[in-house]
């Protein structure tokens, strides 16, 4: 399979160039040239099948041109090594965690799956291969996780000073081999764009091979559809122990560059039943705004208490309108958006602890929030919240929220002693001078 840029001005490139380049030429992302249904025999199944084998069907015709069938199955051995649980917190509410990985953090999936892609790709090769990604929280950790010591395979991850926590700035910091922290003066949407600039300098392009590791890279986004899947399958199972016909399933995202709610819809195009999708952001209001007017007005982003969403401008937003062809109408009929200020996100926390003793992080409680909204003009709905980093990565917010203190998990304890290593930059010239000079 091919993928094509969305802005339609660079040639078709295999899945391979595309996890290579990251970005096209044209500053367009990268899309499969086409989605084709599963069969209905898959999803009647699913609940007999592993994680790894709903994983290899849902992959393997994105990638199968370029990765062998049994190279795939290792790769995604290696990458769903851990569990991810979906938990019954209310009637009618589950959610699913998706932090039980390395960094505790949903992009684990997505940045290990890209590492071992970008492996196999490049054992034969010379060139060394430069990672520039840039993170609002939870990706430097993971893409750090992921890509250490990974051979011919260098990483800089920029992050804005004072705007992430310190555990996940921890996790990005302290790891030192083929690892680099480049720690902003300004926002995420700073860093983002220093990142989407240096894929068309021509000095760099012509002296280094960039790729990204953001959600806009298709390895970094695609896999992230597992989880969508996966949900889908325990909640099958547990409709079968009842004996009971399954609900109509919400889902809601916690949602900052759009990727993972972006990748749900990419399985709902693969034939999972899903009733509707909600993108519960924080008072990063872009996309609810669009969502009530029609008129997409990216701004500055807002430093907030669930920073892992504060993007001004959605990367993967885009990718959504292109699934519904820009067409408003039948957009509206798959997505909700609502947005939620740092208050209603603390008193979710609470109220969450309260009412069933679940402890969730900003992020997961912001997706509450939006079940709760949706549910209230649809109280039938079976409604999954994403639960997208351990509660004890915003360590300070959910004990002073709840009242309690939190165990630190062994992940995390590995780093906390750790000496965090970064260089500060101001300006697009001093990352460049940096990637020209290292």
């Amino acid at each position: 399979m091919n993928f094509y840029s969305l802005n339609q001005e660079a040639p078709k490139v295999s899945f391979k160039d595309a996890v290579i380049k990251g970005i096209a030429p044209d500053r367009g992302l990268y899309f499969p040239e086409k989605i084709t249904l599963l069969p209905a025999s898959f999803f009647a199944g699913i609940t007999q099948i592993s994680n790894q084998e709903i994983a290899f069907n849902a992959i393997h015709q994105f990638v199968s041109d370029e990765i062998p069938n049994e190279k795939l199955k290792e790769i995604l051995t290696n990458v769903l090594d851990f569990e991810f649980p979906l938990v019954e917190i209310e009637k009618n509410i589950a959610t699913l965690e998706l932090f039980h990985g390395p960094t505790m953090a949903f992009k684990d999936v997505g940045a290990r799956f890209m590492a071992n892609c970008l492996s196999y790709f490049s054992k034969n090769e010379e060139n060394e291969v430069t990672v520039l990604v840039a993170t609002s929280g939870d990706t430097g950790g993971a893409v750090a996780n992921g890509f250490l010591g990974v051979k011919g395979v260098k990483v800089v991850i920029l992050y804005p000073s004072g705007k992430v926590s310190d555990i996940q700035e921890r996790q990005l910091t302290t790891l030192g081999q083929n690892i680099t922290a480049l720690k902003v003066d300004g926002t995420f949407d700073d860093c983002q764009t220093m990142v989407k600039t240096a894929f068309l300098d021509n000095e760099l392009i012509q002296n280094m091979q960039l790729t990204s590791a953001n959600s806009i890279n298709v390895a970094r986004w695609l896999p992230q559809l597992f989880y969508f899947l996966f949900a889908y399958k325990q909640l099958r199972i547990a409709a079968e122990e009842k004996k009971t016909p399954i609900q109509d399933i919400v889902f809601s995202v916690p949602s900052g560059n759009f990727g993972n709610i972006c990748a749900g819809m990419v399985a709902q195009r693969l034939g999972m039943p899903v009733a509707h999708f909600i993108a519960a952001t924080n008072a990063n209001d872009t996309v609810p705004q669009f969502m009530k007017t029609g008129s997409y007005d990216p701004k500055p982003s807002r430093a907030t208490i669930s920073n892992a969403m504060d993007v001004g401008d959605p990367s993967n937003f885009i990718r959504i309108r292109h699934l519904f062809q820009d067409d408003f109408t039948k957009l509206g009929k798959q997505l909700s958006s609502f947005s939620y200020t740092d208050t209603e996100t603390r008193k979710a926390l609470l109220d969450i602890y309260k009412k069933s003793a679940y402890i969730a992080d900003p992020h997961g409680a912001i997706g509450y929030l939006g079940l709760k909204t949706y549910q209230k003009n649809h109280p039938d709905v079976y409604g999954v919240f994403l639960e997208t980093a351990h509660p004890v990565k915003f360590l300070d917010i959910v004990e002073e929220t709840i009242g309690q203190k939190l165990d630190i998990p062994i992940q995390i304890q590995k780093v906390m002693d750790k000496e965090k290593i970064s260089i500060s930059i101001k300006s697009y010239h001093e990352l460049k001078t940096y990637l020209l000079n290292r």
